[in-house]
C-alpha cells in the first residue's frame, strides 16, 4: 500500500473504534505511510493519538477514500460533515452495520462512490472476513481498491446484490457470537462432568479455535471432517446423535438464529 491513489491522495477514517483501529493497524503495517492517512474522532484512543496520523486535522480535498467507521447511532451527525467530498471520485466504503447505501447516496449524492462492507470482530487479530457491494456509481476500480484496503484485516468476498448483506450479517457479522457462545456451553458441560472451570475454558478455547483453523486449511469440506473424527458407535458418534438432531439439535437451532440476525439486519436497514 506504499503507492497508488490512497497513497498520494490520501484516506479518511471517519471513526477510530475498535474495528477502524484494527484496519489503521493493518494498514500501516502493510507500509500505508502515516501522512496518508486522515482520522476523524471526537474521542481518540491514545493508541491513536501514538500513531503519527492526521488527526482531527483539515480534510485534504479530494481523498482517495473515505472510510465510514462510525456507530450507526452516529451516522446522522458524522456523515454530513463529508458531503462536500460527495459526487466526485472519493470512494466511501462503510462498515457501519443497518446502513444502506441509499442512506449514502440521499446524504452525499447519487453520483457518489459507494461500497458497503459487513466485516467481523476477528478483523481485531486480521483473522476477519468482509463482504462488499458496491453501487452503481462505485465502478471495478472502486470495489478493488475497497478489497485491498479491507484485505488487510482478513478475506474479503463480493456480493451480487446489497440485499444479500443482511444474510451476511446473519452468518458471518454476528456469527462470532454464536461460536464465543458455544465456548461458554461447551465450558459450562466440562465443568458439569467434574472439570474444573479453568480447565474446562481452556479446553474449549483450544478445541474450537484448533477445529476453526483445521476447517480453513484442510483440503476436506467440513463434512468430511466430521465423518474423519466419528468413530461408528463412539464418543463422538454419542454426541452428534444429540446435536444433530433434527428437531432439536444444530440443524433446527441454527437457521432459527441466523434468520433471526437476519430479519433485525432488515428491520435496522428498514429504520435508517
Amino acid at each position: 500500500m506504499k503507492d497508488g491513489r490512497i497513497a498520494t491522495q490520501g484516506l479518511v477514517l471517519l471513526g477510530c473504534g475498535k474495528m477502524g483501529s484494527a484496519m489503521l493497524a493493518g494498514w500501516l503495517a502493510r507500509g500505508l505511510p502515516t501522512g496518508s492517512v486522515w482520522v476523524q474522532d471526537p474521542q481518540p484512543s491514545d493508541w491513536l493519538k501514538e500513531q503519527g496520523v492526521h488527526l482531527n486535522a483539515p480534510l485534504p480535498e479530494a481523498p482517495a477514500l473515505v472510510l465510514v467507521a462510525v456507530k450507526p447511532q452516529m451516522m446522522g451527525d458524522a456523515l454530513p460533515s463529508m458531503a462536500a467530498l460527495g459526487n466526485g471520485e472519493t470512494v466511501f466504503v462503510s462498515v457501519a452495520a443497518g446502513t444502506p447505501i441509499s442512506y449514502f447516496e440521499q446524504t452525499l449524492g447519487a453520483d457518489t462512490p459507494v461500497v458497503r462492507a459487513m466485516p467481523n470482530t476477528p478483523a481485531a487479530i486480521s483473522k476477519g472476513i468482509t463482504a462488499i457491494v458496491g453501487n452503481g456509481a462505485a465502478g471495478a476500480a472502486a470495489l478493488d481498491e475497497a478489497e485491498a484496503l479491507l484485505s488487510a484485516v482478513g478475506e474479503v468476498v463480493r456480493l451480487d446484490a446489497e440485499s444479500q448483506i443482511d444474510a451476511v450479517t446473519g452468518v458471518s457479522g454476528s456469527g462470532p457470537a454464536y461460536v464465543f457462545h458455544m465456548i461458554e456451553c461447551l465450558a459450562a458441560a466440562g465443568e458439569a462432568q467434574g472439570l474444573s472451570a479453568a480447565l474446562s475454558l481452556q479446553l474449549a478455547k483450544a478445541t474450537v479455535a484448533g477445529a476453526g483453523a483445521l476447517a480453513a486449511e484442510a483440503a476436506e469440506d467440513p463434512a468430511q471432517l466430521r465423518v474423519n473424527v466419528t468413530s461408528p458407535n463412539g464418543t463422538t458418534q454419542a454426541a452428534l446423535e444429540v446435536l444433530m438432531d433434527a428437531e432439536t439439535g444444530f440443524p433446527a437451532l441454527l437457521p432459527r438464529a441466523v434468520k433471526a440476525a437476519t430479519d433485525r439486519s432488515r428491520e435496522l436497514a428498514r429504520d435508517a
